[in-house]
């Protein structure tokens, strides 16, 4: 990959060189895991509207529709366990995917600028992760991650952090944190990561620091969910949408 990234989401259409327009397909398939989306003057919206597919529905519970897209994609053949972010014991590839690395860096600044229209049942989230040709290669890394329900206004717990999954050599380190942001408005949520830690910023303040790092490219994950088991009876909730103007990054291995 080049040493710099920048996406605006120009269109007319997804440049499918980088961008995979489906969430982790080899559990079920591109089609079965294909996003609602389209890009507009303001770049991509990723929404739920009511005909979404639940995902996964005889697999991960509980049950979850998502919209998303993913700049790196890889699996083994079909009826392996060779795939990316495992969500259950026994899980084995149902389509194999063709690896794809559009946008994998190895260290430095990845920011994604976004915005988001949840309800309390819904969320959003951008995060890293390993392409996991080897198993252990399987570390994330969270820019942001925000429930509908932890939203009160112009404030809001954003999640940031470390997951280790099944990399020894990271440990669990993520929290959602009181911010007074409103997640409806454009910001900026990045990492600079380098070699001996990660810089977790909102809108280009550092607002926590690991002594973690990852040693293994990663690609990034842009997504909005809604959890149908969460809703109220009587209570209307708006269609889940992340609307993303721009994915800027570097690559500090080059």
């Amino acid at each position: 990959m080049p040493a710099t990234f920048d996406e605006s989401f120009a269109g007319p259409d997804l440049d499918l060189d980088v961008w995979t327009p489906a969430y982790l397909p080899a559990w079920s398939s591109r089609a079965a895991a294909a996003a609602t989306y389209a890009l507009h003057d303001d770049g991509l919206h990723l929404t739920i509207p009511d005909d979404h597919p639940v995902w996964c529905p005889d697999l991960h519970r509980p049950p979850l529709r998502v919209s998303a897209v993913q700049s790196g994609n890889r699996s083994g053949p079909v009826g392996s366990t060779d795939g990316q972010q495992p969500f259950r014991e026994g899980l084995v590839v149902a389509e194999e995917q063709p690896e794809s690395r559009g946008f994998v860096p190895l260290r430095g600044r990845i920011e994604v600028e976004c915005r988001a229209t949840l309800g309390p049942r819904s969320m959003f989230s951008a995060w890293m992760i390993g392409m996991e040709d080897r198993p252990e290669r399987c570390g994330e890394i969270c820019l942001v991650e925000v429930f509908g329900d932890a939203v009160d206004g112009p404030a809001a717990a954003v999640g940031q952090g470390v997951h280790p999954f099944r990399d020894p050599a990271l440990v669990e380190e993520f929290s959602a944190d009181p911010h007074e942001i409103d997640v409806a408005a454009f910001h900026r949520y990045a990492v600079e990561w380098r070699a001996d830690g990660i810089d977790f910023l909102l809108d280009d303040a550092v607002v926590r620091r690991s002594r973690q790092s990852p040693d293994y490219p990663m690609l990034l994950i842009l997504a909005v969910f809604d959890f149908p088991d969460r809703a109220v009876p009587g209570v209307p909730d708006p269609m889940p949408e992340l609307v993303v103007r721009r994915v800027s990054g570097s690559d500090l291995s080059r």
